[in-house]
């Protein structure tokens, strides 16, 4: 990357593949449209069919390009037929956003169902784990590609009564580091973001509940939720060419809830 490269062209994704998951709605549909509207071509996945297509038509309908495939992260044989049809579609994947994520217990951590911390693992950490497997050996072919997974800022500090949750979300931090790492030489940078509490269907759990959301609003320094779309900003810059010098570290967006002390 040249010193003279202006801020145009080192967003600029026309002619690369993205890949996001969990794209239906919240972060991942966030994602999916801001790669689009830099000109990706975003294959959208998450489990419902017509979820994604209602996402898909909107950003074709505003000059965009995105394809819908449902999918279930959250199992081996779907994910790696997943790879293997972009890889038969498109011939090559530059991008891969890992968003999809399940917490499924809200609770104290002793009292976690084991079903319960099998869904999480599998979804949270093995579904992340072989996609960026799968994707980083795809884009070895081609020189070069961008991992970006969706962390939290749990995986920094647990958050109460989101035990497994956490764990999960730690280990997605170490797992970009690991990918980073060992696939530097293929060209295929690495990292993560770690969303502090967001305004989304996922998040529910605690912006419904006003104990908790004042609570969580006392150590934000900026005081408010972040939008979907704040941290699907941090995703364009992971897996642009803006970050072509970033690789195997976690990109930060909570409103200052780590940075100044306050978890």
């Amino acid at each position: 990357m040249t010193s003279n490269s202006t801020p145009t062209l080192l967003f600029n994704l026309e002619g690369r593949v993205a890949l996001v998951t969990g794209a239906s709605r919240g972060i991942g549909e966030a994602s999916a449209r801001l790669l689009a509207q830099h000109g990706a071509h975003v294959v959208l996945v998450s489990r419902r069919q017509d979820a994604l297509d209602r996402v898909a038509a909107t950003i074709t309908a505003s000059g965009g390009k995105a394809t819908a495939i449902a999918a279930h992260t959250g199992d081996s044989a779907a994910r790696i037929a997943l790879i293997e049809k972009v890889a038969q579609d498109f011939g090559r994947l530059d991008i891969l956003v890992n968003n999809a994520a399940t917490n499924p217990h809200f609770g104290h951590i002793s009292e976690t169902p084991e079903t319960m911390v099998d869904k999480t693992i599998e979804v949270n950490i093995k579904g992340y784990f072989q996609l960026s497997a799968l994707a980083s050996r795809l884009m070895k072919k081609n020189g070069r590609g961008a991992i970006v997974n969706i962390a939290s800022v749990n995986g920094v500090k647990p958050g109460m009564f989101q035990g497994i949750y956490s764990i999960t979300k730690a280990a997605v931090i170490n797992m970009s580091q690991a990918f980073a790492k060992e696939c530097a030489p293929w060209g295929v940078r690495c990292n993560a973001v770690l969303p502090g509490l967001t305004d989304t269907k996922f998040a529910s759990a605690l912006t419904q509940d006003e104990k908790i959301y004042n609570r969580v609003m006392d150590i934000i320094p900026l005081r408010r939720m972040a939008q979907p779309g704040e941290i699907a900003a941090a995703v364009l810059f992971l897996a642009s060419d803006a970050a072509s010098y970033v690789t195997g570290t976690t990109l930060t967006v909570d409103g200052g809830m780590i940075g100044c002390g306050g978890i």
